[in-house]
């Protein structure tokens, strides 16, 4: 099914989708989450001291990301516009947009109170970022609805264990009322998802051989993004081992059933079987990334006894 056929067939899901998300969500205010009596002036010039709110490398390079991800709003923008068009699509991207617009408010004015990052080190970043404009771009209507479904699944997953790695109180309150507008968002995209995949199953398969072999988190553009990645699953609040348990093992094989998906013909046949493959090799380096990690967990358990 091409392009313009899947996104006309799917457009009254995509109504009915956005009144069950409008009818679902609670209106609530970015003011109201960030910790206003703790901030004080930056003096022009003044050096920011990482000592004001101890955090380990992990959480802070998590913030760091989150906060530049949710940014580049304005090209991640464009791109669903561009990719999804007019009518009940237009409706949602420009829903969507508005309350992911609240996610860099409140993040951003919670950093800057709280000195969590240094805010001079973040604008340069913001302005690189931003300037440069990459975002992922999927080439398909059914790869972009794909990627979505994982992507915010993956976003609400490492906004959630960032609040929860964060010792402050006020800031997991605040990233945890992220991550449910992010889950929101996920659910919107997978059940889109479903539809996509009962109208065209083969393509809904080639979709997500793609999607899943090439998988990147947004913030591929951010300056050491790398750097920030490694330290972030050193904090494991995103790494392989937390993809594979939560969203390859439920989402892609248990919810999509892509293991039993029936009607396809056979090139997605090929392709199904290149993903079981793929998802196979994950299953084994989650193992071991799990191993791993409790090794070092039980070394500094051993450490600290001593």
């Amino acid at each position: 099914m091409d392009d313009i056929a899947l996104l006309h067939e799917l457009e009254p899901t995509v109504a009915t989708l956005i009144d069950r998300h409008t009818e679902s969500v609670k209106e609530w205010f970015p003011h109201e989450f960030v910790p206003w009596s703790r901030g004080r002036d930056f003096e022009p010039g003044e050096e920011w001291d990482p000592r004001e709110f101890e955090l380990s490398e992990g959480v802070r390079s998590s913030l760091f990301v989150n906060m530049l991800t949710e940014d580049n709003l304005p090209h991640y923008f464009r791109t669903i516009k561009t990719m999804f068009g007019g009518g009940a699509w237009a409706d949602w991207s420009h829903r969507w947009t508005a309350e992911e617009g609240r996610h860099l408010i409140v993040i951003r004015d919670y950093l800057t109170v709280t000195r969590a990052v240094d805010p001079i080190a973040l604008e340069r970043a913001r302005m690189a970022q931003v300037s440069l404009g990459e975002v992922p771009e999927p080439e398909h209507a059914m790869d972009g609805i794909v990627y979505v479904s994982i992507q915010e699944l993956a976003t609400r997953i490492a906004h959630r264990n960032t609040g929860k790695a964060l010792p402050d109180p006020v800031g997991e309150k605040l990233m945890k009322r992220v991550a449910m507008d992010e889950n929101f968002h996920h659910i919107f995209y997978r059940d889109l998802a479903m539809a996509a995949k009962d109208m065209d199953p083969s393509g809904f398969m080639m979709a997500m051989e793609r999607q899943l072999l090439d998988f990147e988190m947004p913030g591929t553009g951010i300056i050491g993004f790398k750097a920030h990645a490694a330290a972030i699953a050193r904090e494991n609040i995103y790494d392989f081992a937390i993809h594979y348990d939560n969203i390859i093992a439920p989402l892609v094989l248990k919810h999509y059933g892509i293991e039993h998906l029936e009607g396809l013909d056979a090139e997605a046949e090929q392709a199904r079987e290149r993903i079981m493959t793929f998802i196979a090799r994950l299953q084994k380096y989650s193992e071991r990334t799990k191993a791993r990690a409790e090794k070092r967990a039980a070394k500094l358990a051993e450490t600290g006894a001593a």
